[in-house]
């Protein structure tokens, strides 16, 4: 016959007193100097405690613990063993932490580029995100100094599981030269015309950042609502080699249905609006993209212009990018251009996105001072708050819109050069584009000093998302998908607010 396990009551025993009777104790598991030290490390650059207790393999209320006796840990420490106390006075804190997951985000878009990459030229970017993040945490960050050492360059691979052995030193340009016949064939066998024919990219937008000199000339002081924003998302833009046919944009922001657009329909963007917590964009994201918004659209435009319902989409080859994307519709073929060729022949890449986000930056930039000049106007601090993720959008828009049918068809000149009209003029937009930009920012007393803003901003445009990484590098490469005529009076340059939003003659738009 079974018994219970009787239950015996104690005043002094823990959890509500009761316990039960014959328990065996538990061991107790003894954290040397040196693990409570690493948590206290991984703590001071902004790591989360369930990431530390999951990287560590330690219980959430062990760390917790840790932390709370910091103090005590690190007196230990520096009587115990001088060397490491040295080593965790020299941690650098939130700005340390900050850059290190910056510099993790901008080699992965290295990688993603197929652009070379060296322990040299990590480095030295790690040192100028450090200056910048210092610049913008104010003074109290300036007497920290950061060499990006050979010794921190190895703790830094170690920490964020860089790889650097599988990265090509130069794009392939041997490849990238044997492809276009490639194509040609490809082309010649569906019987594919410059309108069938498709090439989208992706790329991150920094859709609310300013250079700061301009912000402190238009306002006449520093503010701490005027520091450079990091506000970040991901766009995917592309189109058709005729160029007159472009692709609704697909924008991916951290959040499905932020503060600013209550009281919008999503459907009514002109941008298809997706969500993803690192704004990335992700193989899913891009599949469902394909599926329901791609192919519908390419239907659209072949029945309008009498074509037959067939379609080539030209891809490179980005972790988003799902190889399965041909078997998922019967009129849309799927081509990957050949590893390490992107930069040098992809056709969003030659000038297109560049070109967007110069247009970006001056509309932005012309809106800003618009609606701030004269009297009985916004302060450009009242501007600025006001300036929203939905105010990016309808610029994000518009900018898209300006790109020409010319534009967009001369990019095609390097992939398939027999679809470029002869004579056409080589793309030179982006350097028009700045000088535009700078003759803007000088109307409002940069001078001399907005060039080198301009450049620095536009360069900026194309740098990596500043999110946190997700949990581990796998996760990392799975997810991380995130690739630059205004002239004349200012007043002459038409309210954004009061545009409608057209396409060029001879271009369409879905």
């Amino acid at each position: 016959m079974k018994t219970t396990p009787r239950l015996q009551v104690s005043g002094k025993a823990s959890l509500g007193g009761i316990g039960l009777c014959h328990t065996a104790k538990r061991d107790r598991k003894s954290i040397t100097l040196h693990v409570k030290l690493e948590v206290l490390r991984r703590f001071e650059e902004g790591e989360k405690l369930t990431q530390i207790a999951r990287a560590l393999g330690l219980a959430t209320s062990t760390v917790a613990s840790i932390r709370v006796n910091k103090d005590k840990i690190r007196a230990n420490s520096q009587a115990a063993t001088p060397v490491s106390a040295t080593q965790l006075t020299r941690c650098r804190g939130v700005v340390m932490g900050h850059m290190e997951r910056l510099l993790s985000l901008w080699i992965e878009e290295q990688k993603r580029q197929n652009l070379p990459i060296s322990t040299l030229l990590i480095q030295d970017k790690a040192r100028r995100l450090f200056v910048q993040l210092q610049h913008e945490q104010g003074n109290g960050t300036r007497a920290e100094t950061f060499g990006a050492s050979n010794g921190w360059f190895a703790r830094f691979k170690a920490r964020h599981n860089v790889l650097l052995t599988d990265e090509p030193s130069v794009a392939d340009t041997q490849a990238a030269a044997h492809y276009p016949p490639v194509l040609r064939t490809i082309l010649e066998e569906g019987c594919y015309s410059p309108r069938q024919v498709f090439n989208v990219d992706e790329t991150g937008l920094f859709w609310k950042r300013l250079p700061e000199r301009m912000l402190l000339a238009l306002e006449g002081a520093a503010g701490p609502g005027l520091k450079a924003s990091k506000d970040h998302l991901t766009l995917l833009l592309g189109g058709n080699a005729a160029g007159d046919f472009k692709l609704k944009p697909l924008l991916v922001y951290p959040s499905e249905n932020p503060r600013a657009l209550k009281g919008c329909s999503k459907a009514s963007l002109p941008v298809v609006w997706r969500s993803n917590r690192n704004d990335w964009l992700t193989p899913s994201i891009f599949q469902e993209w394909f599926t329901s918004c791609f192919c519908p659209a390419v239907e659209s435009y072949c029945a309008s212009h009498g074509l037959p319902h067939r379609a080539l989409l030209v891809l490179d080859g980005a972790p988003c990018h799902p190889a399965h994307l041909g078997g998922l519709s019967p009129h849309v073929r799927v081509e990957f251009l050949p590893k390490n060729t992107s930069a040098l022949i992809q056709p969003m890449n030659q000038g297109i996105i560049a070109t967007f986000k110069a247009y970006y930056l001056r509309r932005m930039l012309s809106q800003l001072v618009q609606e701030t000049s004269g009297e009985d106007r916004p302060s450009v601090r009242e501007f600025w708050r006001s300036y929203t993720v939905v105010t990016a959008v309808d610029n994000i828009a518009r900018a898209w819109a300006e790109l020409q049918p010319a534009t967009m068809n001369s990019a095609w000149r390097k992939l398939w050069p027999e679809c470029v009209p002869p004579g056409a003029p080589e793309l030179e937009t982006v350097p028009q584009l700045r000088r535009s930009i700078v003759a803007l920012a000088s109307h409002v007393g940069l001078g001399d000093a907005a060039e080198a803003d301009v450049a620095n901003l536009l360069q900026a445009h194309g740098e990596t998302p500043p999110h946190g990484l997700p949990q581990d590098a796998d996760d990392a490469r799975a997810e991380a998908c995130p690739e630059d005529q205004w002239s004349g009076d200012l007043q002459s340059w038409p309210n954004p607010s009061r545009m409608e939003l057209r396409s060029e003659p001879g271009q369409q738009w879905h």
